[in-house]
């Protein structure tokens, strides 16, 4: 037995995702396959920015830089629960004369429509609550504005969208072959828990396997000698609050290379990132210690609190499957995403792209496949809300503190923690709940076996490793013995 869709898509990271989202709202008929969790490689692996590129301007990237600061308010208004603006200090010193980064700043400003984001100024960093963070020598910064972002609940946001219009999300299923007969594609999927496999039959297939792109094209595919892209690993280190305000830092090391420092999760600060390129295996990916010392070495130019390899409590590494440009330097490849249609035979390979341009990825995904579905209506997304962030970004505070109140026994943070994670999906977590012994068993920093179920039943939740580092980062805050418990829970379901 055969199951037909209009579309298949190989890949669940924020493109595949947000492809099939759009998609779907569309009216079409599609089947997504992730041959692991929701988000689990390069999709939970950024910054956690939603940012139009301050540094592609240095490369002449206008139309990225453009399109990705309109997309940024875009997105802030589409989910303004895991999207939230956030102020960053560009430390004025050297490297750049100070024309030039005004004139890059103007241009940042005015480039893409900022309508809700507050404009660029120039700050003191002798004056509190900056002075005594960064070295001697430091007396002023520009502050400018971009996003933060839960990248990896972006992508479950999406994926949830799609559901809600029919689509079918298979996590945990890899696609093992594809053979196009008589213009229909015939596609075997294999479930990675149980080895059964399932045929479906497609009009379309998007390969949005992201840094498996040109894998999945020799092994699904047997397209063994097409290579587009270029893998770039970038890490990030995860230490203790380094400082007390809640502004990011940019700083720019000798080597041209950009890096933040962001308070994170609250008792965290988050650096990052690295650009190598990778040759390695892209089911072992990691960071190595030379980044480590690389990214601790940098900060310490800048802050006169020094951070040692010791310091770091925790790491994350992901791999950008950037379009292969020809730059010499990782950091100089295009960040831009690149569509390459195969119109004979029905097949759309997404290549590169950021998280803050995935909307428009899809809407030009789509207008790509139009051949295919010319009576597919047009775009919908950029009007619309994603689950949870059906209300105005400056009625935030007012939702939240209505679900203070109507929830009056939980503790602030984790009212805040699970607002800031659901939104208004917040009142179908917790339901019915009227007291603390409502919420069930209790694992630790605020999680309750009211919201694992929530997670299991809605969000493919299907390890604890999902729940602790994608559906949220609670895996930073519970001790072992906790993660255990956790774990043990998941092995009795």
């Amino acid at each position: 037995m055969s199951e037909t869709a209009d579309i298949f898509i190989i890949g669940g990271g924020i493109n595949g995702c947000g492809i099939a989202a759009d998609a779907a709202g569309r009216g079409l008929s599609v089947i997504l396959a992730e041959q692991n969790d929701l988000a689990s490689g390069t999709s939970s692996a950024s910054t956690k920015l939603i940012h139009g590129g301050l540094r592609y301007l240095e490369y002449f990237e206008f139309r990225l830089v453009h399109e990705a600061l309109t997309e940024r308010e875009v997105l802030l208004n589409m989910a303004p629960h895991i999207i939230k603006p956030m102020r960053f200090l560009l430390p004025q010193k050297g490297l750049r004369p100070a024309w030039f980064l005004r004139l890059g700043l103007f241009i940042y400003d005015h480039l893409g429509g900022r309508k809700i984001l507050p404009p660029t100024k120039t700050v003191s960093l002798k004056k509190e609550p900056f002075s005594g963070v960064l070295e001697p020598g430091y007396n002023k910064a520009y502050e400018y504005s971009d996003c933060w972002v839960d990248d990896a609940r972006l992508v479950l946001l999406n994926a949830t969208v799609a559901r809600d219009h029919g689509a079918e999300i298979l996590t945990r299923h890899k696609c093992m072959n594809a053979v196009r007969k008589d213009g229909i594609w015939h596609i075997t999927v294999r479930d990675q828990l149980s080895n059964e496999e399932r045929l479906i039959k497609a009009k379309v297939i998007v390969n949005a396997a992201g840094p498996w792109v040109d894998q999945v094209l020799g092994d699904v595919f047997h397209h063994h000698d097409r290579k587009m892209i270029r893998l770039v690993k970038g890490s990030h280190i995860i230490i203790r609050k380094l400082y007390d305000h809640d502004r990011a830092y940019v700083f720019q090391g000798k080597q041209g290379r950009i890096i933040f420092v962001i308070p994170y999760q609250k008792n965290f600060t988050l650096i990052g990132t690295t650009d190598q390129d990778f040759k390695g295996d892209l089911s072992d990916i990691h960071i190595d210690q030379s980044e480590i010392e690389y990214l601790c070495e940098l900060a310490n130019d800048y802050f006169q609190k020094d951070i040692l390899p010791k310091d770091v409590i925790s790491h994350y590494a992901g791999v950008r499957p950037l379009y292969d440009d020809g730059a010499t330097k990782a950091q100089a490849a295009t960040r831009d995403f690149v569509l390459k249609l195969d119109k004979k035979n029905a097949l759309l390979n997404i290549i590169g792209g950021k998280i803050t341009t995935y909307r428009a990825l899809a809407e030009k995904s789509l207008d790509q496949l139009k051949h295919f579905f010319p009576d597919m209506p047009g775009h919908l997304t950029a009007g619309s809300s994603l689950p949870g962030g059906d209300f105005k970004f400056a009625d935030y505070y007012q939702k939240y503190q209505k679900f203070c109140l109507d929830y009056p026994f939980l503790k602030p943070e984790i009212a805040t923690r699970l607002f800031r994670s659901y939104g208004t999906l917040a009142w179908k977590v917790l339901g019915a709940a009227k007291s603390e012994e409502d919420l069930g068993q209790f694992f630790g920093a605020g999680l309750y076996e009211k919201e694992v179920e929530y997670l299991i039943n809605n969000e493919w939740v299907k390890t604890a490793d999902d729940l602790l580092w994608r559906r949220s980062k609670l895996g930073l805050h519970m001790s072992e013995e906790e993660q255990e418990t956790l774990n043990n829970r998941f092995n009795e379901i």
